[in-house]
């Protein structure tokens, strides 16, 4: 199974700072022909890197909205720094592209 990261910019404003979504579509194996949505790619604060977000939820408890990853690792935390990875390497390539 392989899995390849497709690029869709953002060109609603609706979202301060976010350059693009990002989704994950996979070849062979079961997952052959299906694609994991909700990545987001935004702009770098001061001092740090850009930044993913990972696809979530969200729900209300007491009025207080939160949310919660729909892709998170198994046992090894480190595993979402890959992906997140894998993303900002996919955007960087289809910046250099454009």
């Amino acid at each position: 199974m392989t899995a390849t990261v497709k690029i869709v910019p953002s060109e609603d404003q609706a979202a301060k700072g976010k350059l693009a979504d990002a989704e994950v579509h996979f070849q062979g194996g079961p997952f052959d022909g299906m694609k994991l949505i909700g990545f987001g790619v935004w702009e770098p604060t001061p001092g740090k890197k850009r930044n993913v977000t990972f696809p979530a939820r969200q729900y209300s408890v007491n009025g207080e909205r939160r949310s919660f990853a729909l892709l998170r690792p198994v046992a090894d935390v480190t595993k979402g720094e890959a992906v997140r990875e894998l993303v900002l390497a996919a955007y960087a390539a289809w910046e250099a592209s454009q």
